[in-house]
């Protein structure tokens, strides 16, 4: 299946907040269901990279819908209990780091997308990809959005359930091995996990050996 190029808007040509316009433009043009999907997670030196992927009800689309980088954990968890209550379908996937260690992040990234998109219990005719790839094996059309988190609502929803649930699988990283914070700083680089490595090592299955400092 050929792959579309990404579109690139200028800043000055994103809404101030998504919309609903891609899935509208793809619903008059008999390409519905629509789904979007993104990911998180794929700066840190620890955990797995988490995709989702959704379909909205364009009838009942949940209000306060945004990029999840540009919203705080009190309003992701709001939206994110919404988008379950009302989307037709939610799924999300997670690739460990050991299979980001075997290949690379934006491979890892693509996969976790496309398994999410899979495992969607209303098959879409149409993805939404952040980004400029669309992640290879997709079961119908694909089409990469540059900045897609911040112009698709369908996007969207899909940054706020993939953030949301890496959140809490570090969280319970944390809970699990108190050395590193992991529930503080999600597996970024900060001073304390830093100082925490430089302490205690890596994390075997959890650390991303793949990436700096490891590797060197």
């Amino acid at each position: 299946m050929p792959r579309p190029q990404p579109d690139s808007p200028l800043l000055f040509d994103l809404p101030v907040r998504p919309d609903f316009s891609l899935e509208r433009e793809a619903l008059r043009d008999s390409r519905w269901p629509v789904a979007g999907t993104d990911e998180a997670g794929r700066g840190p030196l620890a955990g797995p990279v988490v995709a989702a992927a959704v379909v909205l009800d364009p009838e009942n689309i949940p209000d306060g819908l945004d990029d999840s980088k540009r919203m705080d954990a009190a309003a992701r968890e709001g939206v994110f209990t919404e988008i379950l209550t009302r989307a037709r379908a939610v799924s999300f996937s997670a690739v460990c780091a050991g299979s980001i260690d075997s290949g690379d992040i934006r491979k890892a990234s693509l996969e976790a997308m496309r398994r999410s998109v899979a495992t969607l219990t209303v098959k879409p005719l149409l993805v939404l990809a952040d980004g400029r790839d669309v992640p290879p094996g997709l079961p119908c059309l694909g089409r990469a959005v540059v900045k897609g988190d911040q112009r698709s609502q369908s996007i969207a929803a899909a940054s706020i359930i993939a953030k949301v649930m890496r959140d809490r699988m570090m969280a319970r990283a944390g809970a699990c091995d108190v050395r590193y914070g992991f529930e503080l700083h999600m597996g970024y680089a900060t001073v304390r996990h830093r100082t925490a490595i430089l302490e205690h090592g890596p994390v075997t299955r959890l650390h991303r050996l793949s990436f700096a400092p490891f590797r060197t």
